[in-house]
């Protein structure tokens, strides 16, 4: 099971919330369908991921970090932002993740922009 340390950047924010529990989600492979707009694209350091489908595909084969610690989950009208550090296999790694949602809800992704 993963640790997870969430932002302090949530408190009584639910976009900043949600930018916080997708970037988790990404990091640990979760999937989450009603977060991510039908043809969201996601641009990650490995290429091109094209559709909600191909991102719920991808997400599956990817190995569950021992811990997650979310820096930064932030939000701003349609663009939100998420940084933080993962731990697998004893190595830490840093990642940071930009979102375009589809409206200033911030409730459905429609583009990520990730970094590693």
């Amino acid at each position: 099971m993963t640790i997870v340390r969430g932002s302090k950047d949530c408190g009584n924010s639910p976009k900043n919330l949600f930018v916080q529990t997708v970037a988790v989600a990404l990091v640990t492979g979760e999937f989450i369908a009603d977060a991510f707009a039908e043809g969201a694209l996601w641009r990650h350091p490995s290429g091109l991921i094209e559709s909600r489908s191909a991102i719920g595909e991808w997400l599956a084969q990817q190995p569950k970090p021992d811990e997650i610690t979310i820096a930064h989950a932030i939000s701003h009208g349609r663009v939100g932002a998420a940084s933080g550090t993962l731990v697998l296999d004893g190595q830490a790694c840093r990642f940071a993740f930009v979102f375009e949602f589809t409206s200033t809800k911030a409730n459905v992704v429609s583009r990520i922009e990730s970094y590693e």
